[in-house]
């Protein structure tokens, strides 16, 4: 279906297309940190701090490597510049195995 924009109320024109919307923003520290903080949250970093606080048991050593794994890659990322549009893709943030 189109749709068409009356101007003036007398004839049909045509919407104006304007060139390509491809505006790129820049990314900011903050969103890198954020993306890291996401992924930290989906290995439940806090439920295994928390854990080991109560309990006196430390986490296991694959959640602690992945932390630190995050953490480290959140900072190479911030330092790129420009950072990539696409910084929140697999390619640059480790992989968890055993999570």
């Amino acid at each position: 279906m189109r749709f068409a924009v009356v101007e003036g109320g007398r004839e049909w024109t045509e919407p104006r297309r304007q060139g390509p919307t491809s505006v790129q923003t820049n990314v900011l520290v903050e969103d890198v940190e954020a993306e890291a903080n996401r992924r930290l949250r989906l290995a439940k970093l806090n439920e295994w701090r928390t854990r080991e606080f109560i309990t006196g048991h430390p986490m296991p050593h694959h959640i602690r490597h992945y932390a630190l794994q995050v953490g480290f890659a959140a900072e190479a990322i911030s330092r790129l510049s420009p950072i990539p549009q696409d910084f929140d893709s697999d390619v640059y943030w480790p992989r968890a195995l055993d999570l």
